[in-house]
């Protein structure tokens, strides 16, 4: 993301618990997606999680550029 979108998320943070949801999930999926990439083999059903988690981040930071572009 652009620090100018990080900023905005900081501060609306404060104020807009959806916000402050979707940038703490977006986070969390960050972690969990880097430990995965990380380990030098990944069976079918973690293959398979990765990509939902890949999702899941994508759509919830759709949700929050949707968010951020309605405040801006």
């Amino acid at each position: 993301m652009e620090p100018k979108d990080l900023e905005l998320i900081e501060q609306l943070a404060d104020q807009d618990s959806e916000v402050k949801a979707l940038w703490d999930q977006h986070k969390s999926y960050d972690v969990i997606i880097q430990k995965m990439e990380s380990k030098p083999y990944l069976s079918a059903t973690e293959t398979q999680e990765l990509k939902e988690l890949k999702k899941k981040k994508l759509a919830g930071k759709t949700k929050l550029h949707a968010l951020l572009d309605k405040n801006k």
